[in-house]
């Protein structure tokens, strides 16, 4: 019998997983996109290239050394040492960081071709105007930038909704902590639960047919306007 509250626990999950994952990433995001686009640094690319191992990285590799590094032998079990844990592996917050480092060059990318694409003189002018710095940055680069920012939330959002391999190897399938949708898909299959995993399949289908369409919608947009 399909059993529609147990279906609820794993989207909450993974819609507050991926709206925390992609405000933070919006937050660390935006200087090291600003910097990856505007530094003159010789060697500026290879930091652009390690922001975007997780494109190439087999899931299960970059799952592997998180969960290195979030287990009780690594960095994650010094922080979680603080309030008592012995581990960030396994829980909400483990999950949370593995997500920000797997989706990250889905977030940068698009909002360091945005500040490519503007290129100098908007910059130019206003330090002209005697603009610091800052509001340089603030009122003439974050608004020419927009259109990388819509698009860089909604790729990161999407992404992280979509991760299956790095949540399974650092998070396993916890209910109400880990089990987000892509493992409860997984799980209903394993135990021949086909209507469940019907209906939540479904609205990932639903959900990636938006992305793609909110995501063109904006490429589009800023096509005719540079135009």
């Amino acid at each position: 019998m399909l059993a529609f509250s147990d279906l609820w626990p794993p989207i909450a999950l993974t819609l507050s997983l991926a709206s925390i994952t992609t405000a933070i990433l919006l937050v660390i995001g935006t200087p090291i996109a600003w910097w990856l686009a505007r530094s003159q640094w010789r060697w500026k690319e290879a930091v652009g290239a390690v922001v975007s191992l997780p494109l190439v990285l087999p899931p299960t590799v970059l799952g592997f050394y998180l969960l290195l590094m979030l287990g009780p032998y690594g960095p994650g079990g010094a922080i979680a040492g603080l309030w008592g844990g012995r581990t960030l592996a396994f829980s909400f917050w483990g999950l949370v960081i593995g997500s920000v480092i797997y989706s990250m060059p889905f977030v940068v990318q698009p909002i360091r071709n945005a500040f490519e694409a503007m290129g100098n003189r908007p910059m130019e002018v206003a330090a002209t105007l005697r603009a610091s710095p800052l509001d340089r940055f603030l009122t003439v680069a974050l608004p020419l930038a927009r259109p990388g920012f819509l698009s860089g939330a909604v790729l990161g959002f999407a992404h992280t909704v979509g991760e299956f391999g790095v949540v399974l190897m650092i998070g396993g399938n916890i209910p109400g902590q880990t089990k987000v949708l892509s493992i409860a898909i997984y799980d209903y299959v394993e135990r021949l639960q086909w209507m469940e995993a019907h209906i939540l399949s479904l609205g990932m289908v639903i959900f990636a047919f938006l992305v793609i369409f909110i995501t063109l919608s904006i490429d589009k947009r800023v096509a005719r306007v540079r135009a």
